[in-house]
Order: structure tokens, then sequence, then C-alpha cells
């Protein structure tokens, strides 16, 4: 466990992007259901306890995203205390607000006002405190670059569009002279249709869709790669090489054997040791893989009553998500650590 807290390995997991929404926490019991995708109103004066991932991040608010998809507006206000967990007598450290970043996994307790959580405390660990902030520190110049080369393409648009309405007028001049009216209006669908392009790859710049994925299998309780896993995985990154527009999505399991926590940790795990493989010896850029989440004994792919049902749901599955608006058809590589998972 020492070299997984090593300083670079915080590293490797804090560049992770947050392109797609992360997975959280189970919430409390008493949370409402998913509306839908919208974020999910809170009773006024309910009082609820809340864990999951933040996935927005405002002045005064933050949206909370938990296990199964339900989003919460949380609004912090003068009296939130905002701590770490832990220390002596379970004192903990405390923080301002601005601490809460977007990735950063919590606990929130508080009441309702008929539409947001008004956080009464706010709790996390120091260890995803430090891998928040640097994945804030690594994807917002990320965010900006794609902000920037949006700019761009915007401007692209506009000249084309100015283009299009200098090639009408000549259309409309020679026309005039020879009377052709069937080349005026060619010559208008072809400009449209270079602005239509245009506005599509626009459109589809986080547009990601997935490729391919495949499953790498691990050993009971175990996060170690076999030498099967490994040959998988140098498999991906060599076609990954000659891919453009993609990321990697990163995602551990273990079977239900074993306490749920215990699980939960061996399937992180397993994820991190795929994402420092994939990064040291395949040399997979870090921006190109996303955070990773370890799901534990939840999302099985086959039945836990059966031994062939574990072996199938210890796994970490790479899926291959392609920009759409980065890449034109280009070819895209395949994709394909407690003592739980124990042998019954």
């Amino acid at each position: 466990m020492k070299s997984i807290r090593s300083g670079k390995y915080l590293y490797l997991c804090a560049a992770l992007a947050l392109a797609l929404a992360p997975a959280a926490f189970a919430q409390d019991a008493s949370a409402p259901s998913s509306n839908g995708g919208s974020p999910t109103s809170v009773a006024s004066g309910q009082k609820m306890k809340l864990k999951g991932v933040v996935t927005r991040r405002d002045a005064d608010t933050f949206v909370v995203q938990d296990q199964s998809g339900n989003s919460y507006t949380v609004l912090l206000n003068d009296r939130t205390s905002v701590k770490t967990k832990g220390g002596f007598f379970g004192g903990g450290t405390n923080y301002g607000v601005t601490a809460i970043l977007r990735g950063l996994n919590l606990e929130v307790e508080g009441r309702g006002d008929g539409t947001n959580l008004v956080a009464e405390k706010v709790r996390f660990n120091d260890t995803d405190l430090r891998t928040a902030r640097t994945v804030e520190a690594n994807v917002t110049p990320v965010e900006n670059r794609v902000g920037e080369a949006e700019g761009r393409i915007g401007q692209v648009e506009q000249n084309a569009q100015r283009l299009s309405g200098q090639l009408d007028e000549l259309a409309a001049v020679s026309n005039a002279a020879r009377g052709g009216a069937k080349a005026a209006q060619e010559t208008a669908d072809r400009a449209v249709e270079g602005v239509n392009a245009t506005n599509e790859r626009i459109s589809a710049l986080d547009d990601y869709q997935a490729q391919n994925s495949q499953s790498i299998q691990f050993k009971v309780g175990s996060a170690v790669l076999s030498p099967e896993a490994k040959q998988q995985l140098d498999q991906i990154a060599q076609q990954a090489g000659t891919a453009k527009g993609y990321v990697l999505q990163v995602s551990g399991f273990a079977s239900s054997d074993g306490s749920t926590e215990a699980n939960r940790r061996l399937s992180q795990h397993r994820a991190e040791n795929v994402i420092r493989y994939l990064v040291e010896n395949g040399n997979i850029p870090l921006r190109r893989i996303i955070t990773h989440y370890g799901y534990g004994e939840l999302q099985p792919v086959a039945d836990n009553a059966t031994r062939e049902g574990r072996e199938q749901n210890r796994r970490v599955e790479v899926q291959v998500l392609v920009s759409r608006g980065l890449t034109q058809g280009a070819p895209v590589a395949a994709s394909g650590g407690a003592t739980p998972d124990t042998q019954p």
C-alpha cells in the first residue's frame, strides 16, 4: 500500500480527465429517486446524508452525483462545516468552501429547502482532496485549450458564412448575365453544405462514443496483472498509438465474496494497476485516460452464485471512447487490489 500512496502514483491518478461524469458512492436510503438527469429536489426540512462525487462547482453551490446516477444541488452558507475525516476524537482539519472541487469524493449532511440540500457538514479524506486538486490543476488547462479550439472553429464557421454570402452575390451577377438560375442554386447549396459540416463538427467535439472494450481478468483476492492481462494491455496500447481523438475509461469490479468495502477497495486497486501499466509500459498519455473508479461487487456480468460467474466478475473493463468531432473514421484501438473474492 505504500507504493500506492507514493507521489508518483498520486500524479498518475490525478491527471484523469472529468470528461465523463464519474460514478459516486451509495447515498442514504431516505434519498429520493432519480428524476431523469435533472437535479433531484429535497423536501423542505428533510434530513439527508449524501455520499457521492462533485460533478459541478459554482460560487455557492455544487452538484453531487451518487452511485445510482441521482444528482443533487448542495447549497453552502456561512454555517457549513467543511473538514477532513479522522484526527484525534474525530476532529479532522478545517477547510474553507473553496476546497470543494470537481472530482472530490465526499459526504454531505444537511436538510432540504424544497429544492436544494442545504449543507451543514461536508466531510472528505485527505487523499481524495489531494487527488481532486491535482485533477483540477490538469483538467482546467485542457478545458481552456478545448475552448480555444472551439473558438477557432467558430471563426472558421463565420468565415465560411461570409464566403457563402460572397459566392451568392457573385453567382447572382453571373447568372443575371447568363440567365443561369440553376447554377446560382447549386452554388448556394454547396455553400450551405460547408456551413452545416462545420456546425456538425463543433457539436460533436464533446460527443464521445464507445468504440470497443476489453475485459481484464484477475485471480481471487488479487490485483496483480497476469502475463495474459499484460499482453492484452500491450495490444490496447499498441493499437491506441495510431488512433486520434480517443480516451480510455477504466472501471474495476469484484465478485460478491468478502465484505462490500473490501471489494470496493480491491476493485479500485485493480483499476489503478491497469492504469499504471498502460502509462508506464504502454506509453499512454495521461490526458488520454479519464477518471477511473472501483465499483466493487456492483454491476456483475455473471451470477455470483456460481464459481464461473465469480471468475467473470473479477475484472477491469477498459473501454475506448472516441470523439466524433476530432476524427473522421480513423482506426481506433480495440480495448477490451483485504480478503475479498475468497475461493469457495
